[in-house]
């Protein structure tokens, strides 16, 4: 049973990251109306008469939050009953199904009665929220063979400000980077990394959206390479910290990259889907990052009640 509760997981997370990617595809393309103001139909028919581009975009994107939202809470299920004396689990279970239906209800009513930019641009956070949540339960199945040393970490006071701010953070850089797209800002600023090169401070609102999204994303990037060269200097011994950094720097940096591409190729599909994919990857190891700083203290109560040796070997680990 707990090979196949594994295979769910991981297809659950994938489906989830297809609800995200989707959502980006929807929105990007300007499909949000595909079916008109109909929901869950498309123009009030369950098979569609009028088959346009936009309408298949927004009719797959709804089968496919359909079919997670039904995964998802066979998997919080699943969970709960196979691993449920984790502490974790039961929170990240509910978690991550609210968030999906809650997600769901938000894009319902933006099709119905319309929403505001501002308002919308909350559709992709609530969205991650729910994939983090699906991801930590994931990640708590396969800890349950003690294939790595998640269990055993202490974090300090410094890397836990890291950990917690940026994870804070980051959610403020998601919701710019939704509203530049809810409001159609995405080469607002021709130029890169400046708005323009004859006028390299924005003007208008559209782009200062733009950079105000520019520059949120620029300083998460300086905040995990601090945090990843703290991790390299004091957690090398300490491994799910170590690499959890260093990946979090590469997707951060990827992030970066094709954001910057997105700019220098007008809008390129593909590298916008992508721009997509690398923010909720990051997402994903940062909320890893957070649930372990929360077990630290936990560890560290455990740690207390063992033998002066072997809390002498752990202080050597550690540091």
């Amino acid at each position: 049973m707990q090979r196949a509760l594994k295979w769910f997981a991981v297809l659950t997370t994938i489906a989830m990251l297809f609800v995200l990617i989707g959502g980006a595809l929807v929105t990007k393309t300007g499909s949000g109306m595909g079916c008109g103001r109909s929901w869950p139909l498309c123009h009030g028919e369950l098979i569609p008469s009028n088959i346009t581009p936009e309408l298949l975009i927004e009719l797959s994107h709804r089968v496919v939050s359909g079919l997670a939202g039904l995964m998802v809470l066979g998997l919080s299920i699943w969970a709960w009953r196979a691993i449920g004396h984790v502490r974790e689990t039961k929170f990240l279970a509910l978690i991550s199904f609210i968030f999906l239906i809650l997600q769901g209800l938000i894009g319902a009513a933006a099709v119905v009665w319309g929403q505001s930019d501002f308002v919308l641009a909350l559709h992709f956070g609530i969205s991650l929220i729910s994939f983090a949540s699906v991801f930590l339960l994931t990640l708590l199945i396969f800890e349950v063979d003690k294939k790595f040393d998640a269990d055993s970490v202490v974090i300090d006071k410094k890397m836990k400000f890291h950990i917690y701010g940026v994870i804070i953070y980051s959610y403020i850089v998601v919701y710019t980077g939704a509203l530049v797209r809810h409001k159609l800002a995405s080469l607002a600023c021709p130029s890169w990394p400046l708005c323009s090169e004859n006028r390299p401070f924005p003007i208008q609102l559209h782009e200062w959206i733009q950079m105000g999204h520019r520059f949120a994303a620029g300083l998460i990037f300086v905040w995990i390479l601090l945090a990843a060269i703290q991790a390299l200097k004091s957690y090398r011994n300490q491994r799910v910290i170590y690499w959890g950094w260093l990946i979090a720097l590469f997707l951060v940096s990827a992030q970066v990259i094709t954001g910057a591409l997105i700019v220098f190729t007008k809008l390129n599909l593909y590298i916008a889907l992508a721009h997509a994919f690398f923010i909720s990857c990051l997402f994903g190891i940062l909320s890893y990052l957070v649930l372990l700083a929360a077990r630290s203290k936990h560890n560290e109560q455990r740690l207390s009640h063992l033998p002066n040796q072997a809390k002498r070997m752990t202080s050597i680990i550690v540091k």
